[in-house]
Formats: C-alpha cells, sequence, structure tokens
C-alpha cells in the first residue's frame, strides 16, 4: 500500500512539474509558450539583453514622417547590435494583426508596435503577451480598456498629444486675437493622435467664444484627402479665417486647396498643424503657415533605452513622453535641420 502511494506521489509531482514547465514558455529566444495559461510575467520578461531579433510592425509608410521613424527603428537596432525585422501593414488594421501574427510565429524577442487605431490591434498585442514576447508601443497607444500598459505591454512611448493640439489653439488665439472661423481637418478615425488633438484643440478654444469651429473632418493624416475635403468644405465655409490641421501632410493639402480657391494661407486663411516636417517648415518660412508643433518621429532612442532598461531589469514608466517644439516664423528656419 505504502509503495502504491509512493508511486501515485511521484507520478503526480512530475506531471504537475510538466504542467507548470508547459505554462512558463518565458522569453529564451524561442519566443513562444504552450498550453492555455502562460506565466512568462504581466508583462511577459525578457531574459536576454543583447542580440535580440527586434520585430517592428509599422501600421503605414506613406509620408515623410512614417519614413523619419522607420528608419530610427531601423538605426537603434542597428546600434544595439540587433537583428530588425520590419512589417508595412499599410493603413489596414487587419493586415497589420495579421504582420503581428506573422512576427510571433518568426520567434522575435520583442515587439515593436506601430498601432493604426487603438483598438484595431489589441489582439495581436495580446498574443503576442500569451507568446512570452514583450511590447513596446510607439507613436499611437492602445485602448487601455482592452489592453494596459504595464501588464498586456511594457510601455507606449509617444507625444503628448493633448498638450501639442492645446500649443497650436494657443498661437491660433493669440494671432486671430480669440476671434476665427476655424476649418478642422481630424487624423484617422480612432488613433490616438487623432482623437487626443481633436480633444485638445476643441477644449483649449471652448476658452474663447469668438474661436468658432464651423467644420470639422476626418482626412486620415494624409496630404491628397486633406486637399480634396478642403476643396468642399471651402465651398461650404468660404469665410472660413483658420484651418487646423492634425498633422502638417493634411496642412499642405488645405493649403494647396486655399491656393487654387484664390485664397491667400497666412493672410486670409491662418494654418496651424502638427508634426515639424520640413515641409511644414518651409510653408511657416514662406508665410504661408503659422505654427507647426514638433511630434518627433525619432523614437528610436528611447525605444531602445527602455527596451535595454527593461532587459536588464529597470522599472519602465508606463509612459515614456517624447519632448517636443514650438516652430514659428520666428525660429523655423534655424530648425530647418531637424526637418525631416
Amino acid at each position: 500500500m505504502r509503495r502504491n502511494r509512493s508511486l501515485f506521489t511521484l507520478m503526480l509531482s512530475i506531471l504537475l512539474g510538466g504542467i507548470f514547465l508547459v505554462g512558463c514558455g518565458g522569453n529564451t529566444g524561442s519566443g513562444t509558450s504552450t498550453g492555455s495559461v502562460t506565466s512568462c510575467g504581466n508583462p511577459p520578461i525578457l531574459s536576454k539583453s543583447t542580440g535580440l531579433k527586434i520585430g517592428f510592425s509599422q501600421n503605414i509608410s506613406n509620408s515623410p514622417w512614417r519614413l523619419a521613424e522607420n528608419k530610427s527603428m531601423q538605426d537603434g537596432a542597428k546600434a544595439a547590435g540587433d537583428t530588425f525585422v520590419m512589417t508595412d501593414a499599410g493603413g489596414q488594421d487587419a493586415k497589420q494583426v495579421s504582420d503581428i501574427q506573422s512576427l510571433i510565429s518568426q520567434q522575435v524577442n520583442v515587439l515593436i508596435i506601430a498601432p493604426l487605431t487603438e483598438s484595431g490591434e489589441v489582439s495581436a498585442i495580446l498574443a503576442a503577451k500569451k507568446a512570452c514576447i514583450p511590447v513596446f508601443l510607439v507613436d499611437r497607444d492602445a485602448d487601455h480598456s482592452l489592453a494596459k500598459p504595464g501588464q498586456d505591454y511594457v510601455t507606449f512611448v509617444g507625444s503628448d498629444f493633448v498638450k501639442q493640439a492645446q500649443l497650436v489653439a494657443d498661437a491660433m488665439i493669440q494671432a486671430t486675437n480669440g476671434k476665427a472661423k476655424i476649418i478642422e481637418l481630424e487624423g484617422t478615425s480612432g488613433a490616438t493622435p487623432a482623437i487626443l488633438r481633436k480633444q485638445g484643440f476643441d477644449n483649449e478654444i471652448k476658452k474663447y467664444p469668438g474661436m468658432q469651429i464651423v467644420a470639422s473632418q476626418d482626412a486620415n493624416f494624409d496630404r491628397d484627402t486633406a486637399r480634396q475635403k478642403m476643396q468642399t468644405l471651402l465651398q461650404a465655409h468660404p469665410d472660413v479665417t483658420a484651418v487646423y490641421a492634425a498633422n502638417d501632410e493634411e496642412a499642405q493639402g488645405a493649403i494647396a486647396a486655399l491656393k487654387a480657391a484664390g485664397k491667400v494661407p497666412g493672410k486670409d486663411v491662418l494654418v496651424g498643424s502638427i508634426d515639424g516636417e520640413t515641409a511644414g517648415l518651409e510653408s511657416i518660412i514662406a508665410g504661408q503657415q503659422l505654427v507647426s508643433v514638433t511630434s518627433n518621429p525619432r523614437l528610436g532612442p528611447l525605444t531602445y533605452q527602455a527596451i535595454s532598461d527593461y532587459a536588464h531589469g529597470k522599472k519602465v514608466a508606463n509612459w515614456i513622453v517624447m519632448q517636443d517644439k514650438v516652430y514659428t516664423k520666428a525660429n523655423a528656419q534655424a530648425n530647418l535641420v531637424n526637418g525631416f
């Protein structure tokens, strides 16, 4: 009887030990785990600090901002001696989810994701967590009710989008003495910067009754989309005196539409935007644009420092804030070298 009990105890220990090992897939370079439960940390630990295989999921590469971000991420991996694998979703949530799944299957050690929208890539972020791969979000965040920083992913590296928009609003308020009829060109629906830049701008100008938004439309952070939307909006609102664009690409589209309509940008209609692109700085220098608040795309140094800190067991903040600047006629020429 005692022998049977001992044998039973031994078999039970082996079984439980096997279950434990299956549950703890960890991150040892394979980036995978098996079973329905993972115990590799919340968020997953990064058990190696050198020779990493980095997967970067970009949502779209359709502008100077995105191209500068891509280069920054690639340069960061090179400087760290890491292998770099990049995908481009072409502006489609479903494609980006598929891209991330592909990177997971390639057994990357770390995933850097620039999500297209706040909710569209959440399933893939959680899939990476289940596979014991730590995720770092850049330039756009996820919906915190669906995926939590410091738990489902390590951190978000990006700008203070609300503050950016407030700074544009303040410049417009000062330039117009608090009186303007504004067309607002929003960013991609559902994207973090689009949501927060609208919130920041709208809330700031509400303090001044003379600042009126006469129309607001999504221009998808895209130059030609903004040009087309602006052409239509000008027909309905020919008395517009200011344009707030969610990024410099949209501002360039708006400026083109204003010129086509016979208006003088910077004189008949003030234009303000965000990003700090070379085209935006040149428009400020030429007097066609009032202001551009930077949204620095060179997020590589901050991101790779966060990865290194995390790999060495250091505490990483839930939000690593990129510091931005305000470009106006007074400093645009001097900062042209910082454009992209």
